[in-house]
């Protein structure tokens, strides 16, 4: 009994010690887990990657208590996190545990006893692991903090964002182009659309032009385009031409209609290409009746000439068909041609259908010597043969009575000269162009002459009009004196119309100027090539100090300056230094007559007849000069 009872006195006493012991290591337990971190058994990142093992001592050091904190950086591929945690129990109870991912959680998780947390599929960005752990006896431990960052994917980089910048660019650019090509397709069909359609308007107008120009003159025409009508004008020479048919009516008579239209359409073409080869205007056709005039709207002196000359070739046109005609035993026809030069008065007649037309007693005239004519003759009158008496041979054939007008003499012009043709064959030679060239001389002195009257400075005091007009008078006097052809003679007289015609457009180098408006005017004038290469020779050779090479520029020289042996020397002299001195050419008076002293004792005519026609001599004029400057 004592025995038990012995044992049943230790018994409690046992279990009290092991009570206090348990009590003070629990207590003890309690200081020592309050303070102590979470501790972290196992990490895996990914799906199966071991990333940190604590019973292994596997990975990084990841329980930092103080900062700073280690941070661990990802690849985006890794982007599943597995936490497991590990703390000792107390007497089989168990701790808990809460948790918050910062930058992924709101709030923190609820208390649970499950050490286990896995996250998945997290985004890119950087994170802040938080874990605490509650023991039994409501104690807290400090947070296990882990911190680590998910790298964004590569198309998330700022590599990533450079290139698809540049790839923007570079599709903004690819659209831009495409629009702009796009722009330029639609506005290159457009403008292919547009061009054509205005090459149509261009073709179009330019067959409306031809058309108008085929019934109306040129000028009328481009009067008519401007203003809307055209003037009526009086030309005071004009020649006006009729023809017909001899017996037209018989002929009509027995004749089929189509081919009579196509016998007359075949006629009147060649009428109408003989006279525009010789510059003459086609007015109208009546009938058989073919009118035409010289002279309009061009003024010229020549067109007398000329339109004789078109009805001797027409006339062998008509012989010609005659001859092949008898040949083949067919009907020939015979035509009549009557000419008379005078004032006409000539315009546009009609609003909706246009007709150039001239009025006048001239036509009239002209009207009845065609009617008064012969067969294959060509009758013109007495006026007419004053102008061309001197290039055809003419048989006079009596009066003719016109009313308003008395009695009108009348012949028939039989060909050309002898010494005008080409082997008296009826055809123009050189001297015969020559001629006309001569009277056609006429027409560019008046048209140049008008120009530079409109046109020069006014400051030319000594360049002027006159002065140009006194150099042509002069070479041709000098010309007939030193015995130079009329081919020479137009040449030279030509050169010197517009050997000061530079001024027009500039005062130094106006030589080469003048060669300009040469090559400009001439060939409406019918100069050819060779001939105005000539006359600019003859220009050049002016300037100053003169150097001639042959004798039509020696002629020229002495002719510009033909003042140097006159008895005006001095006040032209005067205007040259006036003209001079405006333009800063020269410096002092007392320098430009010292300079023309010079000029004058070095200076010598280049003629025979240049040095005979000198009125004053050398000494004389360097005497007044000296006179005048002192």
């Amino acid at each position: 009994m004592n025995f038990i009872k012995k044992k049943n006195n230790i018994f409690p006493f046992f279990f009290l010690c092991l009570l206090l012991i348990s009590f003070k290591s629990v207590s003890l337990g309690k200081k020592t887990r309050v303070s102590q971190n979470p501790i972290v058994r196992r990490i895996i990142i990914g799906t199966d990657s071991l990333f940190y093992d604590l019973e292994t001592a596997t990975g990084p050091d990841i329980q930092a208590t103080k900062p700073p904190f280690p941070s661990f950086t990802f690849p985006n591929r890794i982007n599943s996190f597995y936490f497991e945690f590990e703390t000792l129990d107390v007497l089989g109870k168990k701790t808990g545990f809460k948790y918050l991912l910062e930058g992924f959680d709101k709030t923190w998780s609820a208390w649970s006893p499950y050490n286990i947390k896995e996250y998945t599929n997290l985004k890119d960005g950087k994170y802040l692991f938080r874990a605490r752990i509650r023991y039994p006896d409501d104690q807290v431990s400090t947070d296990f903090l882990f911190r680590f960052e998910i790298l964004p994917p590569i198309y998330k980089t700022v590599y990533a964002y450079v290139v698809y910048f540049i790839f923007v660019l570079l599709f903004l650019w690819a659209i831009s182009k495409y629009l702009t090509y796009q722009f330029a397709k639609e506005r290159f069909s457009l403008e292919k659309i547009i061009n054509e359609r205005t090459n149509e308007l261009i073709k179009e107008k330019h067959n409306l032009e031809n058309l108008l120009v085929n019934v109306l003159p040129k000028d009328t025409v481009a009067e008519l385009k401007t203003k809307g009508k055209a003037i009526k004008r009086k030309y005071n020479m004009v020649t006006v031409l009729f023809s017909d048919i001899q017996g037209f009516t018989k002929i009509a008579e027995h004749m089929n209609p189509e081919t009579l239209i196509d016998e007359l359409d075949l006629f009147f073409f060649r009428f109408d290409s003989v006279v525009e080869k010789y510059n003459i205007e086609k007015i109208k056709t009546i009938g058989d009746a073919y009118m035409c005039a010289g002279g309009i709207p061009d003024k010229n002196r020549t067109n007398p000439v000329e339109v004789v000359l078109a009805a001797l070739e027409i006339r062998q046109y008509m012989k010609d068909l005659r001859i092949k005609a008898k040949e083949t035993n067919k009907n020939f026809w015979d035509i009549r041609i009557g000419i008379h030069t005078g004032s006409v008065i000539a315009g546009v007649v009609g609003q909706k259908k246009l007709s150039y037309d001239i009025w006048g007693d001239t036509v009239n005239v002209a009207s009845r010597m065609e009617s008064s004519g012969e067969a294959a003759k060509i009758n013109i009158s007495g006026s007419t043969y004053k102008l061309v008496k001197d290039f055809f041979i003419c048989e006079y054939r009596g009066k003719m009575p016109v009313k308003y007008k008395g009695e009108i003499d009348m012949y028939f012009v039989t060909g050309i000269r002898p010494e005008l043709s080409v082997d008296l064959k009826g055809l123009p030679n050189k001297r015969f162009l020559t001629q006309i060239r001569l009277l056609r001389l006429a027409d560019f002195e008046e048209a140049i002459v008008h120009r530079l009257e409109e046109e020069l400075p006014a400051n030319l005091y000594f360049h002027n009009v006159k002065h140009i007009l006194n150099v042509s008078t002069q070479v041709e006097l000098l010309g007939r004196a030193e015995g130079i052809d009329e081919e020479d003679m137009l040449l030279v007289k030509t050169a010197a119309l517009l050997h000061d015609a530079g001024f027009l457009k500039v005062y130094d180098a106006h030589e080469e100027a003048g060669c300009e408006l040469a090559q400009d005017m001439l060939p409406k004038f019918k100069y050819d090539e060779q001939q105005i290469e000539k006359i600019c020779e003859l220009i050049r050779s002016t300037k100053l100090p003169p150097e001639p090479g042959n004798l039509l520029e020696e002629i020229i020289c002495d002719a510009n300056l033909d003042y140097f042996g006159r008895v005006d020397f001095i006040p032209m002299t005067q205007n040259l230094f006036k003209e001079l001195l405006e333009r800063n050419k020269i410096n002092s008076k007392g320098n430009w007559f010292n300079q023309q002293i010079e000029f004058v004792k070095a200076h010598d005519f280049f003629t025979k007849t240049g040095r005979l026609l000198r009125d004053v001599s050398k000494d004389e004029q360097i005497e007044k000069i000296k006179e005048l400057s002192g």
